[in-house]
């Protein structure tokens, strides 16, 4: 088994692939009477060869994936009541269950939360960041740090999954530093061992021929070592698991100008410029474009940085769509402070924040060689405003490039492209299998879960799936 991607989709999965495996802890007591009864009928079996279905029936919650609640519900089972009900599971190390796999990742364990600024902090609840059988509290305290306002900050989340996959033994299974081109079917016949170029030293741990599989997927691409060339590659697999998520590709608008250098689609540009001293209290405005949390967070820390805002989006301050109406004033006062300044510093009306205009139900129409920008408001007025460099941050897709026709044909929809919220990958939701490629995996975002308390239910799904494929006879 091979997997794209090394972020906390893919650890998840890893170690439940390494022979842990968990069972329903004796005496514990679920707050759920009826999952509570479900899991008294046979403790003595693991849950990855129990039905998930029928275990994870009647769960409700923040999440659409059944198989996603049931294994956040038996990990932290009253977290959304603001409780603090230890695990129900007991994790047991069992090595005859270990299926051998291969990790494949750009970054170091952790993925995509090595590329975010360190001092971000997470909008999840610290401990619903962490992994199975190692809460991020307990990895936190030994640090002799707390959690600020419950929550973390993206440089500790990093840390901690690079802890974890050393702690729980898992670094074989993980390959950095390589890039995925091509994942294709192709007939298993045509391939002899010995083409087989292996990433591993022990080329049998990832190639066990199964002679009743008439098709495997090749999977190509190089491994980058810190010197020297690219080294290419070519694995074969009866399955391969996507678990790229989208931090890769942004969202442009596909509006003139947009190419120039003054344009800029991720975050870390805005770090970059601060400090290259390219924008700063003297300078032109920055233009910093959406109405999401990344947006949120550019906006705090240009605040931060005294550099003056020119914020705009399309949606009106009141929309129930916007992110910020369905925060808890409480839990996420500084995104509320972003949600007050949308609401009280338009241009028709001065409010008491210093350097930042918000502009509601406008949007851009293009972009200068003199840095000038022309907006459009909901009535068609345009004006041109002047600025140092512009911010679009309007959401990401993920890059299926490697994938036959991107992937749009694995979509629920499939005449458009992948997308974690609005066009997911069609997968079963009890096992994550692709509907329309067998073998074929989609993890995380990609099938639609977007926060990492939720992820690792996919994990369990697919180990599960892969547990029972492996052996035909469980208990």
């Amino acid at each position: 088994i091979v997997f794209s991607g090394n972020g906390p989709s893919g650890i998840c999965l890893s170690y439940l692939l390494s022979g842990y495996t968990p069972y329903f802890k004796r005496h514990s007591l679920h707050p759920h009477p009826i999952l509570q009864r479900k899991l008294e009928e046979a403790p003595e079996v693991s849950l990855l060869d129990q039905d998930l279905e029928y275990l994870s029936e009647g769960l409700e919650g923040r999440s659409h994936s059944p198989v996603a609640l049931l294994f956040d519900t038996l990990q932290r089972p009253d977290t959304d009541f603001g409780g603090t009900a230890e695990s129900v599971l007991t994790w047991w190390q069992e090595p005859d269950r270990a299926i051998p796999h291969l990790v494949l990742g750009r970054n170091a364990p952790g993925g995509a939360w090595h590329s975010i600024e360190g001092s971000m902090v997470t909008l999840s609840k610290g401990e619903w960041m962490g992994l199975p059988d190692l809460p991020f509290k307990e990895w936190l305290k030994q640090k002799r740090r707390g959690l600020r306002n419950n929550r973390a900050t993206a440089e500790d989340i990093a840390q901690y999954y690079q802890h974890y996959v050393v702690k729980k033994g898992l670094q074989k299974n993980f390959k950095c530093g390589t890039v995925v081109t091509s994942v294709r079917k192709v007939s298993a016949e045509s391939i002899s061992n010995h083409t087989q170029k292996d990433l591993q030293e022990d080329s049998d741990s990832i190639w066990n021929s199964n002679e009743k599989s008439s098709e495997v997927f090749q999977v190509d691409g190089f491994f980058k070592p810190m010197e020297g060339d690219k080294e290419p590659f070519s694995i074969y697999a009866e399955n391969v698991v996507l678990a790229t998520g989208t931090y890769d590709n942004p969202t442009w608008l596909g509006v003139k100008g947009e190419n120039l250098s003054y344009v800029h689609h991720q975050l870390s540009a805005l770090e970059e410029a601060v400090k290259n001293n390219s924008v700063g209290i003297m300078t032109d405005p920055l233009l910093i474009v959406g109405a999401g949390l990344t947006a949120a967070d550019a906006i705090l820390f240009a605040h931060h940085c005294n550099i003056p805002v020119i914020h705009v989006f399309r949606r009106r301050v009141t929309d129930p769509g916007l992110i910020f109406n369905q925060l808890p004033k409480t839990m996420y006062p500084e995104y509320h402070k972003v949600h007050q300044m949308m609401k009280e510093q338009t241009a028709a009306c001065a409010g008491p924040y210093e350097r930042y205009i918000s502009l509601p139900e406008h949007h851009v129409l293009s972009f200068g060689k003199d840095k000038k920008c022309i907006l459009q408001d909901k009535n068609g007025c345009q004006e041109a405003y002047k600025i140092s460099m512009a911010l679009v941050l309007t959401g990401s897709n993920p890059n299926l490039s490697f994938l036959p026709n991107d992937g749009i044909d694995l979509a629920l929809d499939s005449e458009q492209p992948v997308n974690p919220k609005r066009n997911p990958i069609d997968v079963d939701p009890f096992t994550y299998e692709c509907t329309q490629e067998k073998g074929l995996y989609a993890l995380g975002p990609l099938a639609g879960d977007n926060f990492v308390r939720f992820v690792q239910g996919g994990a369990l799904a697919v180990a599960s799936s892969l547990s029972k494929k492996a052996n035909k006879n469980p208990p």
